[in-house]
Parts: structure tokens; C-alpha cells; sequence
């Protein structure tokens, strides 16, 4: 099994680029409402690309990785801006 499968590299980008996008445009007072919305949206593109990768071995470690990249990139983001807006509060 490789150490990062590539097909979770554009899931964890994407989850990234959500919590940047949600820390930029969202009111601080609503950003815990839509942090869970850009996870919900990384599980949904990890299904569709991890099903359209060809090889289907080794499909729940790709899932894995991917969703738990995700995970741990959103959990940073929410701890950041939860602390950012404790102390601008």
C-alpha cells in the first residue's frame, strides 16, 4: 500500500480550499454551520473519484486516507477560527 494514495491528494485540496472559502466569506457567528457542509461535500467527491479510479483494490484505504485528511484538515480549520474568534470576541 502506498503512503499517500494520489487520489486522496485533490480530496484534501478540496477540503482546504472549502475552510479557506468558509473562513473568508462566512460571518464568524455561522462558520461552525458550514464547516460540516464542506466535509459533507469532501465525503461526496471521495465516493465519485474513488469509484471512478480504475484499480478497485485497496478501495476502504484510499476512502480512508482521503476522508481522513479531510477530517483532520477541517478539525485544524475549526480550531483556528474558533480560537480566532474567541480572541477578537
Amino acid at each position: 500500500m502506498n503512503d499517500v494514495p494520489r487520489s486522496a491528494v485533490p480530496i484534501w485540496g478540496t477540503a482546504a480550499a472549502g475552510a479557506v472559502l468558509v473562513a473568508m466569506i462566512v460571518p464568524r457567528h455561522a462558520v461552525l454551520d458550514w464547516l460540516p457542509v464542506v466535509l459533507a461535500v469532501c465525503v461526496l467527491l471521495t465516493f465519485i473519484v474513488q469509484l471512478g479510479v480504475d484499480p478497485k483494490k485497496g478501495f476502504v484505504g484510499r476512502l480512508t486516507a482521503s476522508i481522513g485528511g479531510a477530517i483532520v484538515l477541517l478539525a485544524v480549520a475549526t480550531l483556528a477560527l474558533g480560537l480566532s474568534a474567541a480572541l477578537t470576541a
